[in-house]
């Protein structure tokens, strides 16, 4: 359990808030690294693998005719999936891993989007770094992100 995951348990845990997440790019890695989190049982409602563009627009309620690697699909997904599991807050994970580019998006462009009851937004990442070293920065930033989030709701 990385640092970030176990703040975040203490942190939820305590202000008995309920998390979410939404992943294309991480393909389920973030949520792995949350369910490690202590208690995760009691304050992670799960989250939802929507790698395909089908699944984001279907599961998720994603607008079809969005570029996948966008602001705009990293705060759908993370809209959708806090709808879906009834969360307090969600974070989604959207991008390019590598190694290659895709439609015009060079490696490492990564989208994370967050909601809350009260707001919704997203920050970019510029990663730099092998398939392996975007994800695994994406997860942190995403958890980093996630622990802000319960940090700062009432």
């Amino acid at each position: 359990m990385s640092m970030g995951t176990a703040e975040l348990s203490e942190i939820a845990a305590a202000k008995d808030l309920q998390v979410a997440v939404a992943e294309s790019l991480t393909a389920g890695l973030l949520a792995s690294a949350i369910g490690s989190g202590a208690g995760a049982r009691e304050w992670f409602r799960g989250g939802v693998v929507a790698y395909q563009t089908g699944v984001k627009n279907e599961v998720l309620g994603v607008d079809e005719h969005l570029d996948p690697c966008s602001p705009e699909v990293a705060r759908q997904l993370a809209v959708g999936v806090r709808g879906l599991l009834r969360a307090d807050l969600a974070v989604a994970t959207t991008g390019v891993g590598g190694p290659e580019g895709d439609d015009g998006h060079p490696p490492g462009e990564v989208y994370l989007g967050w909601a809350t009851a009260d707001a919704v937004g997203h920050r970019r990442l510029e990663l730099e770094g092998e398939p392996h070293e975007i994800l695994a920065a994406t997860v942190d930033a995403a958890v980093e992100l996630l622990t802000s989030l319960a940090a700062d709701h009432e």
